[in-house]
Protein backbone atom coordinates (compact mmCIF):
# COMPACT_ATOMS: atom_id res chain seq x y z
CA UNK A 1 0.00 0.00 0.00
CA UNK A 2 2.72 2.48 0.81
CA UNK A 3 5.37 2.88 -1.85
CA UNK A 4 9.00 3.41 -1.02
CA UNK A 5 10.41 6.94 -1.21
CA UNK A 6 13.78 7.49 -2.84
CA UNK A 7 16.03 10.50 -2.30
CA UNK A 8 16.73 12.70 -5.27
CA UNK A 9 20.15 14.03 -6.09
CA UNK A 10 20.71 17.77 -5.52
CA UNK A 11 21.07 19.94 -8.65
CA UNK A 12 24.39 21.61 -9.42
CA UNK A 13 24.83 24.68 -7.20
CA UNK A 14 26.75 26.89 -9.64
CA UNK A 15 24.04 26.87 -12.32
CA UNK A 16 21.34 27.66 -9.76
CA UNK A 17 23.37 30.55 -8.35
CA UNK A 18 23.79 32.17 -11.77
CA UNK A 19 20.10 31.97 -12.56
CA UNK A 20 19.15 33.59 -9.23
CA UNK A 21 21.61 36.45 -9.83
CA UNK A 22 20.26 36.98 -13.34
CA UNK A 23 16.75 37.05 -11.88
CA UNK A 24 17.73 39.82 -9.45
CA UNK A 25 19.49 41.93 -12.08
CA UNK A 26 16.32 43.68 -13.38
CA UNK A 27 15.32 44.57 -9.81
CA UNK A 28 18.73 46.09 -9.09
CA UNK A 29 18.69 48.01 -12.38
CA UNK A 30 15.21 49.39 -11.62
CA UNK A 31 16.40 50.62 -8.21
CA UNK A 32 19.43 52.36 -9.77
CA UNK A 33 17.23 54.09 -12.35
CA UNK A 34 14.73 55.09 -9.62
CA UNK A 35 17.54 56.61 -7.58
CA UNK A 36 18.88 58.76 -10.41
CA UNK A 37 15.45 59.77 -11.76
CA UNK A 38 13.50 60.44 -8.56
CA UNK A 39 15.43 60.28 -5.30
CA UNK A 40 18.57 62.25 -6.16
CA UNK A 41 16.76 65.26 -7.75
CA UNK A 42 14.37 65.44 -4.79
CA UNK A 43 17.28 65.53 -2.33
CA UNK A 44 18.91 68.30 -4.37
CA UNK A 45 15.68 70.32 -4.35
CA UNK A 46 15.34 69.95 -0.57
CA UNK A 47 18.92 71.11 -0.08
CA UNK A 48 18.33 74.22 -2.24
CA UNK A 49 15.08 75.03 -0.35
CA UNK A 50 16.85 74.70 3.01
CA UNK A 51 19.61 77.07 1.84
CA UNK A 52 17.00 79.60 0.61
CA UNK A 53 15.15 79.50 3.95
CA UNK A 54 18.37 80.04 5.90
CA UNK A 55 19.34 82.99 3.67
CA UNK A 56 16.09 84.93 4.26
CA UNK A 57 16.67 88.51 5.37
CA UNK A 58 14.48 91.38 6.41
CA UNK A 59 13.16 93.24 3.37
CA UNK A 60 13.06 90.19 1.07
CA UNK A 61 9.91 89.76 -1.00
CA UNK A 62 8.60 86.20 -0.82
CA UNK A 63 5.77 83.87 -1.86
CA UNK A 64 4.32 81.33 0.57
CA UNK A 65 2.91 77.85 -0.07
CA UNK A 66 -0.61 79.33 -0.06
CA UNK A 67 0.30 81.92 -2.69
CA UNK A 68 0.50 84.89 -0.30
CA UNK A 69 2.99 87.56 -1.35
CA UNK A 70 4.67 89.73 1.25
CA UNK A 71 7.77 91.49 2.50
CA UNK A 72 9.77 89.96 5.32
CA UNK A 73 9.65 92.25 8.37
CA UNK A 74 10.59 89.95 11.26
CA UNK A 75 12.63 86.75 11.42
CA UNK A 76 12.79 84.19 14.20
CA UNK A 77 14.17 80.67 14.21
CA UNK A 78 10.86 79.13 13.12
CA UNK A 79 8.59 81.98 12.00
CA UNK A 80 8.65 84.85 9.50
CA UNK A 81 6.63 88.04 9.88
CA UNK A 82 5.29 89.08 6.47
CA UNK A 83 3.80 92.45 5.64
CA UNK A 84 1.07 91.64 3.10
CA UNK A 85 -0.41 95.15 2.96
CA UNK A 86 0.50 98.45 4.59
CA UNK A 87 0.00 97.92 8.31
CA UNK A 88 -1.05 94.25 7.93
CA UNK A 89 1.46 91.67 9.11
CA UNK A 90 1.04 87.90 9.33
CA UNK A 91 3.20 85.19 10.84
CA UNK A 92 4.06 82.09 8.79
CA UNK A 93 6.47 79.24 9.32
CA UNK A 94 9.81 79.58 7.58
CA UNK A 95 9.21 76.32 5.71
CA UNK A 96 6.04 77.84 4.16
CA UNK A 97 8.18 80.22 2.07
CA UNK A 98 8.61 78.67 -1.38
CA UNK A 99 10.18 81.45 -3.41
CA UNK A 100 12.14 84.66 -2.93
CA UNK A 101 11.13 87.27 -5.51
CA UNK A 102 13.39 89.91 -7.04
CA UNK A 103 13.34 93.26 -5.23
CA UNK A 104 10.53 95.52 -6.43
CA UNK A 105 8.20 92.68 -7.53
CA UNK A 106 5.51 93.61 -5.01
CA UNK A 107 4.01 97.03 -5.56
Amino acid sequence: MISSAYAQTAPAASGDMQSSLMGMLPLVLMFVVLYFVMIRPQMKKQKEHRAMIEALASGDEVVTVGGVLGKVRQLTDTYVGLEVASGVEIQVQRSAVVQVLPKGSIK
